[in-house]
């Protein structure tokens, strides 16, 4: 694994910190960021100063309009443009249109990508992700699933309730994954489908009040009331939902990680600077040991979650499917990032609870890394499994 990065890497992360900086951070606080998320007004206004800048989706196909990069170039790219809280957005990197990006470049025929693949790459549209599904459906445990597909002739006709949708209001489009029944009644799986979101039978019923605000339109409820999708619009074979959602979800939390390494390093740095400008007890407070301390914690763990990510990152584009590695990357990174960001809020001390800095909003937005695209509790279990198998 070679750890230098080559020059032209270095070139393009140096232009995304200077974008950042200069054109992104200062609409940390504009008006059009709400509670449920920044308004799509606010996404476009960023993302056609991105496409100028020649930044706009670094990682989708290069075919499509994308940059193509592989992803040991997407962590160094993805970390910095995380240095803002409006960055990925920015950059048309942010969940879930990024890894629906992948899923679809990976699974979709020509038709879909055409339709659904280009215009994301283009961040003309927004996508969302169905899959979670509330108290006794599918979680943690997808085996749970109770939204139904059930073929009727060249359709199939999908029934069910979805929640935590990341970024419903305002999508263009939907990846739905439900358990499918062909006209017999026989279980064929779980399958992927895609939908328009304007189809009838697709309803959003509410949007839920989360900690985080960092997704357009937040997350919502999503019902599914006989929702009719042609044959031609099932993403990749009938019956592997669940192959493809792992095509989608181990690269998925590896971006998780990139992107909320740069928030938790914008934290630190925050914090950091404080420490150096105020005084306590006849000295700056970071020359005490209780403040030093935990800014030599923070930089430990920033570089130990950076050299994580930046294995995994290897690993895949060697073509491994490094599902141990990125799930190891995934609970260490959501909990160090998560403790680099507790003390960043703890170094500034009252101001740290306010919204005077930004570190507060990335402290609520950075809890939520813990539970999405799987728990640590559940990557856990599921590492000691692998642990107890092995030879």
């Amino acid at each position: 694994m070679e750890f230098s990065l080559p020059d032209e890497l270095v070139e393009l992360r140096d232009r995304v910190d200077v974008f950042i900086r200069d054109e992104v951070i200062p609409y940390e606080n504009d008006p059009r960021q709400e509670y449920h998320g920044p308004t799509d007004g606010l996404r476009l206004e960023l993302v056609e100063k991105a496409r100028a800048a020649g930044l706009l989706t670094p990682n989708g196909p290069t075919e499509y309009g994308g940059g193509g990069l592989d992803y040991r170039s997407m962590a160094v790219v993805f970390e910095a443009a995380g240095y803002s809280t409006l960055g990925a957005l920015a950059l048309n990197i942010q969940a879930p249109d990024e890894g629906n990006t992948h899923l679809l470049n990976v699974v979709a025929t020509d038709a879909q990508k055409e339709r659904w693949l280009r215009p994301l790459v283009e961040a003309k549209i927004r996508s969302v992700f169905s899959m979670t599904e509330p108290d006794g459906g599918a979680g943690s445990d997808p085996s749970l699933m109770k939204t139904t597909a059930k073929q009727d002739g060249d359709e199939y006709v999908i029934t069910g309730r979805k929640w935590l949708i990341t970024g419903a209001p305002g999508a263009a489009f939907n990846i739905i994954m439900a358990r499918t029944e062909d006209e017999k009644g026989n279980d064929l799986g779980a399958t992927m489908f895609l939908a328009d979101m304007d189809e009838p039978g697709i309803e959003l019923v509410r949007l839920l009040d989360t900690m985080d605000s960092n997704s357009p339109g937040g997350h919502g409820i999503m019902d599914y009331k006989e929702l009719r999708v042609h044959k031609d619009n099932v993403l990749g074979e009938v019956g592997k939902g669940f192959r493809y959602a792992q095509v989608r979800l181990a690269p998925a939390r590896m971006t998780h990680c990139m992107r909320w390494l740069g928030a938790a390093r914008r934290a630190h740095d925050i914090a950091t600077q404080y420490a150096r400008e105020r005084h306590a007890f006849g000295k700056r407070i970071g020359e005490h040991e209780g403040i030093g301390y935990m800014l030599a914690d923070n930089e430990n763990e920033l570089h130990l979650c950076r050299l994580s990510i930046w294995h995994a990152c290897w690993l895949l584009d060697q073509g491994e499917q490094a599902r141990q590695e990125t799930s190891m990357s995934k609970v260490f990174c959501s909990e160090a990032l998560g403790r680099v960001v507790d003390r960043s809020v703890q170094v500034l001390g009252g101001k740290g609870i306010t919204a005077e800095t930004v570190v507060e909003r990335i402290y609520r937005d950075i809890r939520a890394f813990r539970i999405y695209d799987g728990p640590s509790e559940v990557h856990r279990w599921a590492q000691a499994r692998h642990i107890l198998g092995r030879n």
